[in-house]
């Protein structure tokens, strides 16, 4: 049994976004003793944390607006709550999850379903033995460097020596320009991996007195001490040089990292602050040029910093109201879906039941149509992707010239580009196989040596650095006019086609097609649990849904990445800048003038996911804002086509129009059934047991089982050997993701409506 807290009351923060694990939770503690504060969230858990600091936090990890690892990383980063014990309470057991949440700070991790006496007896454990925080320990545990207090106090202590010696001393800052996307696409596993590995380099690259640190944001902290301005320049040019020279491994991918090194000399300045701010405004000047150099803090680093601080602050400098809607946009949106699809049409019914015409049996059985409908469909594109098909044997077939377009947003892209180029090389062709790097950038990037050295020693690769681009689509357009193959492979700068990639797509192209789309896997698959999730849907879309709507249609989409064209098509074609999905702007409109597209599930190119859910949020969103564009562009288009058949005008119905309509049709339940309640008085007076109500639920519902069974039975090795990730999907779909995309599409179509366009990039990392 669970004995008694001691006399003083100890206060527990549980933060969970499920309310009956908080009720559960709450009466465990309370049994025990103890006093409970409930938050949600993560943001509601750091607000109930400024008013009142708590004994100890009892976290879940998934939680909408900020998941549990976001708010531990909160609380870390804060000397006045870093010390608070905290114990990750998630579902989420896998050795990596439970790995990321110690490494973060957590103080202990409980997995789901929880034994309450053993939950307790954590909690005091805790209580009765605090942990030493982070910043009082004299080594980073992610690093083996000094601690970011130890740092500054063996700093202190040489600021003083110096001072009395009149010897001069440096403290010089690094960061990697890469870690924020690598940590968005990543997670803290990135920041873990690459910290540990630069940690080596410092040490292997040192003179025996300097003194290397590291702090919660990812900064390395260097002190040289008894050194002059070229010799302290000397040896961080050198550390550069290295840093950006070798590889580095994040989930075993290698990535190349850009090195952003300021630095200062000290002898007589007054105090530990006066260098730090200093060294910081070297490094935000370093920042500014990234031109892999060392700064030094001088007249001209200060004046530039200062002009881009006051930048921005001027863009930060928006009204109260204007900021709140800024901030607050997409939650608003979000509102406004929900009275559209919930409140407006609960209140029709309920106003026309007032006159005497209650409309809802009508809308029932339509709704209960519509979702049996689609069920039908998405089942008879699971049966057709079943039979594989292969590009036709043409004895003596002749290999043409080819060409791979590349399209790069290099400071996004740079650490990933080397590796996918060098994938690239290495190709098998029995002809020339031409690669065009199209590129952009908004600044230099020392990457761009590397390539250019690359270019010379193999004539194949081309680099075209397009001015001015702001979009894939102007890249892409840009290296047309450069094409000599007669047809080309369009790719993103993380993908890396199988060897006999072009060779498989001429074969289809030589005869049967203007457009073959492969099928894209993702490689970071073990990067964390949504990559995981995007693995198994990957295989859901690329070898179940996009070749099965393709016979069941009779045209395919080119999905952006990994297809090929033929060169002719491509240039009379381009892509149209303006659209946030140019790639399936660009397939209709081929198919509206006659083009053949077909899918090849068996072309394989391997791609990254995204890793966390902020990063498949912002993808998905685009996909879905660009899907609604291209729907508004091109329904009317296709049916007045008069080289479509009536089949494909149908598929183009169904892609154009009834995928832009379900995401709203689908939640028409919920209004009924409130109406319903309130009509006759609550939940339990309704019929659940109505015949035609559980057969079209079971058969609604069989979808997600169905989806899951086709992917695996479709899908690669790499991806099947892990049966387990299909029963995950499963729930994971079934659960959340299914409402999870629905939201979004939702959301898009009112952002698209609003005017709101923004082309996000997402980040590329060997697996933001």
């Amino acid at each position: 049994m669970v004995t008694k807290s001691n006399p003083r009351t100890i206060s527990i923060l549980v933060v969970e976004d499920d309310p009956v694990v908080q009720k559960i939770m709450v009466l465990t503690l309370s049994k025990a003793g103890f006093t409970s504060i409930v938050a949600s969230n993560g943001v509601e858990a750091l607000m109930h944390v400024k008013v009142a600091l708590p004994d100890l936090i009892v976290s879940d990890v998934m939680m909408p607006k900020m998941d549990g690892f976001e708010m531990l990383k909160a609380l870390r980063s804060d000397p006045k709550t870093s010390f608070i014990p905290v114990i990750m309470l998630t579902s989420r057991d896998s050795c990596e999850d439970i790995i990321d949440g110690l490494d973060m700070g957590a103080d202990d991790y409980l997995p789901k379903p929880f034994d309450p006496d053993i939950l307790i007896a954590r909690i005091r454990s805790k209580i009765n033995r605090p942990p030493i925080p982070v910043e009082n320990l004299i080594i980073d545990r992610q690093t083996g460097l000094l601690s970011v207090q130890n740092f500054q106090s063996e700093a202190k202590r040489e600021l003083f020596r110096a001072a009395r010696s009149g010897k001069t001393g440096c403290l010089a800052y690094c960061e990697l320009n890469e870690m924020p996307r690598l940590k968005e696409r990543l997670g803290d596993r990135a920041n873990r991996e690459i910290s540990e590995q630069v940690s080596i380099v410092l040490q292997e690259t040192s003179h025996p007195l300097d003194i290397f640190g590291h702090d919660p944001s990812g900064k390395f902290l260097i002190l040289i001490p008894e050194t002059d301005q070229n010799e302290c320049k000397k040896y961080l040019n050198e550390l550069s040089d290295n840093l950006s020279s070798l590889n580095f491994f994040a989930d075993a991918e290698s990535v190349r990292l850009t090195p952003i090194i300021g630095f200062t000399l000290f002898e007589k300045e007054k105090g530990f602050e006066e260098v730090d701010e200093k060294t910081q405004i070297a490094l935000e000047y370093a920042r500014s040029q990234m031109d892999l150099e060392p700064k030094i803090y001088n007249d001209e680093a200060k004046r530039t910093v200062e002009k881009i601080r006051q930048t921005t602050q001027h863009i930060r400098s928006l009204s109260p109201i204007s900021q709140f809607f800024q901030d607050t946009r997409t939650l608003f949106q979000f509102l406004i879906t929900t009275v559209m699809y919930m409140v407006i049409p609960f209140l029709m019914y309920w106003f026309l039941d007032r006159i005497g015409a209650d409309i809802t049996p009508v809308v029932y059985y339509i709704i209960v149509v519509a979702l049996l409908m689609t069920a039908i469909v998405i089942w008879i594109e699971g049966f057709l992707s079943l039979k594989e098909k292969h590009p036709p044997e043409i004895p003596g077939l002749e290999y043409p010239q080819a060409s791979a377009i590349i399209a790069a947003y290099m400071p996004n892209e740079a650490y990933t580009i080397l590796d996918t180029i060098k994938h690239f090389l290495e190709l098998d062709y029995p002809n020339n196989l031409q690669i065009i790097l199209a590129y952009n950038t908004p600044k230099p990037l020392p990457v761009e040596k590397t390539l250019q050295q690359l270019a010379k020693k193999d004539p194949r690769l081309m680099l075209l650095k397009v001015e001015g681009s702001e979009s894939k689509s102007q890249n892409v357009n840009a290296a047309i006019a450069h094409v000599t193959g007669e047809f080309v492979g369009i790719f993103d700068a993380d993908h890396h086609p199988q060897k006999d990639a072009f060779m498989r797509a001429w074969r289809w192209l030589a005869e049967s097609c203007d457009i073959v789309q492969g099928h894209c896997l993702v490689r970071n698959h073990d990067a964390s649990f949504i990559s995981r999730m995007v693995a198994v849907e990957f295989e859901a879309i690329y070898a179940v849904s996009h070749p099965g709507r393709t016979r069941l249609y009779g045209f395919g989409i080119f999905g952006g990445s990994n297809g090929f064209w033929k060169t002719e098509l491509l240039r009379q074609t381009r892509m149209h800048g303006f659209m946030l999905t140019e790639d399936i702007d660009s397939s209709m409109r081929v198919t509206e003038e006659g083009a053949i597209i077909v899918t090849d599930p068996l072309l394989v190119s391997r791609e990254l996911a995204p890793g966390t859910i902020k990063a498949l949020w912002h993808q998905r969103m685009r996909w879905a804002q660009g899907w609604f564009q291209v729907s508004l562009e091109h329904f009317m288009n296709a049916i007045r086509s008069k080289r479509l058949t009536p089949r494909q005008k149908l598929g183009a119905v169904y892609l154009l129009v009834w995928r832009e309509l379900y995401p709203w049709i689908s939640a028409q339940m919920f209004p009924i059934i409130a109406f319903w309640a309130v009509k006759y008085n609550g939940l339990d007076e309704l019929d659940w047991l109505i015949p035609v109500f559980i057969l079209t639920s079971l058969f609604t519902l069989s979808v997600g089982p169905g989806q899951a069974l086709f992917a695996y039975l479709k899908s690669e090795k790499e991806i099947k050997e892990h049966k387990g990730w299909f029963w995950q999907y499963l729930l994971f779909s079934s659960i959340f993701y299914t409402e999870f995309k629905n939201v979004i599409a939702r959301i898009a179509q009112i952002k698209e409506i609003m005017g709101e366009r923004s082309w996000r990039i997402t980040p590329r990392t060997n697996k933001p």
